[in-house]
């Protein structure tokens, strides 16, 4: 039953993935995710149901389109994958409980919020103030814990990347972090509760410093090389989602040896 249930999450994350390239292409450019339906980005042809099956038909197809044979990018196949993993993942994790559902929807936001800002920079207010409201109203179910704790999540969560980013712009006269990386991590404490704030502030901290000093040395960029913060943000959030008592305990330990 396990089983059955975990691959039914997958194929379920599969649709989401392939849902989720249509915001990521579209949203950014202020383009229905409706209308028009899907087609090929390069010669523009409609592409029928049967040519529209999450990574299967890009692997039938071997990367290219049916009709004018461009290669699609694998970025497609990339986030169908990654979606259906995740959901396999959290179906693992939580099983048939209201704790995946709460799961399932914040991994519905974190993907596409992550592939958006790699791209253009920019976390859209669509996905993030939305989900401040969704995780304040059904955080306190999913997870079993007082109201309290979410709305203090969501508070703390702003307030605490915009004193960063405050004292960053007086001591440097440069803007570090945009807004949207305050609104994603007030979401997170939304869905996450205010303790998830400091495990996933400083493993976001942690690898994004990793992936700068590594673009640095690998392209020969200034300090002033900027990558974007919500994908770090958003990784350790759906690590604390799955892993959250383990690395708080491991912390203690690793702060606190017995």
């Amino acid at each position: 039953m396990e089983l059955f249930i975990v691959i039914i999450a997958v194929v379920l994350g599969l649709v989401c993935g392939s849902f989720f390239n249509v915001c990521i292409y579209r949203i950014p450019r202020e383009e229905s995710i409706v209308t028009p339906p899907s087609h090929c980005p390069s010669c523009g042809h409609t592409l029928p149901f049967w040519l529209n099956v999450p990574l299967l038909t890009y692997i039938l197809l071997r990367g290219r389109c049916f009709f004018c044979q461009q290669p699609i990018s694998a970025r497609y196949p990339l986030v169908e994958a990654l979606s259906g993993l995740l959901f396999g993942v959290a179906a693992l994790r939580f099983g048939l409980t209201p704790a995946l559902m709460g799961a399932w929807l914040l991994i519905f936001l974190l993907v596409p919020i992550t592939f958006i800002d790699l791209d253009h920079q920019v976390i859209p207010d669509s996905f993030s103030l939305p989900g401040v409201v969704i995780g304040l109203l059904g955080s306190w179910w999913w997870w079993g814990l007082p109201w309290w704790e979410f709305l203090l999540g969501a508070v703390l969560g702003w307030f605490s990347l915009w004193l960063v980013a405050t004292g960053y712009y007086y001591s440097t006269g440069r803007d570090g972090m945009g807004g949207g990386d305050l609104k994603l991590l007030a979401m997170l404490g939304a869905f996450l509760g205010y303790k998830a704030l400091l495990p996933i502030i400083l493993l976001s901290s942690l690898s994004g410093a990793m992936i700068g000093l590594g673009l640095v040395f690998w392209q020969g960029k200034d300090g002033r090389y900027a990558i974007p913060f919500g994908p770090f943000l958003a990784a350790g959030g759906l690590l604390y989602l799955f892993y959250g008592p383990q690395m708080v305990e491991f912390y203690w330990e690793f702060m606190v040896p017995a």
